[in-house]
């Protein structure tokens, strides 16, 4: 056991380089006055995240060997601990990067690493990644770390969980609710390590020109705001503590390390071990935007959650009169495969569950004519071990008459690469023939699936005590700044359908599946530099 006190801190930051200094020097030491070994501070430390122009952007720019960086490496090294940094930085090859700076309880510097999505303006005025994060070995554990938009998307947390990370340290300057509601959490419970992030409050642009903002992009004030709730996560996705929304804050926790070196699920499926690295190859291939039509403007679909004893044809016909296109059923449900050709016969409804086949455990979806797309697992669990031991080869996509489905079967769910192969092959709608076994199986990684995605999910589940599944459809409210939306402060987290109950209907948008810009020039499927995402295709 390796017990550790971490803290993450939010602050708000302004254009007074000085006073954002000495607010951080402060809140350091309060900090080590709680006892806190390892300090996070939040992303853009040094100046509030809004210039003129390039230029202004580089003259506030900081570099390693001067007061801002300097100062916070004496105060680590006066009081022994490691500490994060987060600021914009003149680097050597001329760019100017938003970069984390971790120092040494000596005050060294012992990593630096330079974000790798950059969000909206930061386009305009910064420069990204050109080498991916390393992760650094330290007295207190191996720690990984990325900054902000970095996180709302699953690979470079990945990244560093496949290197070993077992504490992943976020810097963000988010004005977004969903950072710590799911963005946040998720990649704590997906890569089983600790997430210490801090976030920050206050106004992210300059107060005398908010207003101006908020009008031009048609926002409350109150919205280009930080959103605080600074937090600190365990690997089965558990917040062991948060700050508030608003207003300064020190959020500690002692952690326990040596949980992220446990990496298995309750069957004792272990998650990274599963990993099919020799699949990924097409999330490291050269970004290509989406190439397949928009779906349909809506599709009517359906998750099965049977009880004991109920007649899974008859609910499957139920599904279908009320209006049903897409029905999904858990998987080894157990309906026969003519069963289901009879009932769908006469309609252009299509049902998806998953049966054993063999070896495998295949993922099938069937419409009136017969067998639309069979897919087999591609990854191991340990619930079926025993007899399902043939893996699939690759994850198909197939077209139907509203748009594209995918067909992640069971286990497969628990790997965000799997959504991300279906995202770049243009599936609309991914259909999940799942078990929940865990917490947060729905609310955090299946949830996350869609919004990191853009994808439209139909979960069903046998019911259990971590849910039955659900439907997740895809809001048009996505393209910050777009105009026809009224920002409430969530930008990409969707609201999910609960099944509760044996039919569960809802509307989906596939032709939302299309839209993945969540802000100008920022795509959350091909918006990343994928050359430096080597380690996710690795052995």
């Amino acid at each position: 056991m390796t017990v550790v006190r971490v803290a993450a801190v939010q602050l708000a930051a302004t254009e007074d380089v000085a006073e954002n200094l000495a607010t951080a020097v402060r809140l350091v030491e309060d900090a080590v006055a709680q006892g806190a070994q390892l300090v996070v501070l939040p992303e853009f430390g040094n100046h509030v995240s809004w210039y003129a122009d390039r230029a202004h952007a580089r003259r506030m720019a900081q570099t390693l060997d001067g007061e801002f960086v300097r100062t916070l490496a004496e105060t680590a090294a006066t009081h022994e601990i490691h500490l994060l940094v987060n600021c914009t930085l003149l680097r050597e090859d001329g760019r100017t990067t938003g970069s984390n700076v971790l120092i040494g309880p000596d005050g060294a510097i012992l990593a630096t690493s330079d974000k790798q999505v950059l969000m909206g303006s930061e386009r305009d005025h910064l420069d990204p990644a050109t080498e991916p994060s390393l992760v650094v070995e330290t007295p207190l554990g191996r720690l990984g770390l990325y900054s902000c938009m970095d996180g709302v998307i699953n690979e470079t947390p990945r990244m560093l969980a496949v290197g070993g990370a077992q504490v992943l340290l976020n810097s963000l300057n988010s004005f977004a609710l969903d950072e710590a509601s799911l963005h946040v959490p998720v990649r704590a419970v997906e890569n089983r390590v600790w997430v210490v992030a801090a976030n920050k409050v206050g106004p992210l642009v300059p107060e005398h020109s908010i207003g101006a903002v908020a009008q031009a992009v048609g926002v409350p004030v109150e919205r280009l705001h930080g959103a605080g709730e600074s937090q600190i996560v365990a690997p089965d996705g558990t917040v062991v503590a948060r700050g508030p929304l608003t207003g300064e804050a020190v959020v500690v926790a002692d952690i326990d390390v040596t949980l992220a070196d446990d990496k298995r699920r309750p069957d004792g499926t272990d998650v990274m071990a599963a990993r099919r690295p020799e699949l990924y190859g097409p999330i490291i291939a050269a970004p290509r935007g989406r190439q397949a039509p928009a779906g349909a403007p809506s599709l009517v679909a359906a998750s099965i959650c049977p009880a004991d004893g109920d007649d899974l044809v008859a609910l499957v016909r139920q599904a279908v009169v009320d209006g049903a296109q897409l029905v999904v059923l858990p998987e080894l449900a157990g309906v026969a495969l003519d069963d289901l050709h009879a009932v769908l016969a006469g309609t252009t409804a299509t049902a998806v569950t998953s049966l054993r086949d063999g070896d495998q455990h295949v993922g099938v979806a069937v419409d009136a004519d017969g067998v639309v797309v069979r897919q087999p697992q591609l990854h191991a669990s340990a619930r079926h071990a025993a007899w399902a031991t043939g893996l699939g080869d690759a994850l198909q996509v197939v077209d139907l008459p509203w748009g594209r489905l995918a067909v992640v079967v069971g286990d497969d769910a628990l790997h965000p690469e799997t959504f991300r192969l279906a995202s770049l092959q243009d599936a609309d709608v991914v259909a999940v023939p799942f078990t929940t076994a865990a917490p947060h199986d729905l609310d955090l990684l299946l949830l996350e699936r869609a919004a990191e995605n853009r994808l439209n999910l139909v979960v069903a589940s046998r019911p259990g005590a971590y849910g039955a599944g659900m439907l997740v459809p895809l809001s048009a409210d996505f393209t910050l700044w777009s105009g026809g939306w009224q920002f409430d402060g969530v930008i990409s987290r969707p609201d999910p359908v609960l099944t509760e109950q044996a039919v569960t209907l809802a509307s989906l948008s596939p032709e939302q599946a299309s839209n993945r810009l969540v802000s100008r020039g920022t795509d959350v499927v091909d918006g990343r530099p994928w050359a430096i995402a080597d380690a996710l295709v690795k052995p």
